[in-house]
């Protein structure tokens, strides 16, 4: 989304990871993970000044750019065959 925030995707427990783990997974940085986080919401705190707690399965699409499984995990689609893919390569299927 365009010139504020985007809603965050859904995330299940078992797919939340830290900044410094999405860092770690990405080759990223903070700074940059945490603009994601604002811009395309793979992330959410729930506080301004609290840890993001970041989806493992959202991060991976943004790597790929696949916006569509953004969004379909957005709406909570985690049957989505783009969002399956995703789950299943990081063994959370």
């Amino acid at each position: 989304m365009k010139g504020g925030a985007a809603l965050p995707v859904l995330m299940r427990d078992a797919e939340v990871i830290s900044l410094k783990e999405a860092c770690f997974r990405s080759g990223r940085s903070e700074k940059t993970i945490a603009r994601w986080c604002r811009r395309d919401g793979i992330g959410r705190r729930a506080e301004p000044s609290a840890p993001w707690e970041i989806s493992a399965v959202a991060l991976e699409a943004k790597r790929y750019g696949d916006t569509e499984a953004i969004e379909a995990l957005r709406r909570g689609e985690f049957s989505c065959e783009r969002v399956r893919r995703y789950a299943e390569h990081l063994g959370l299927g």
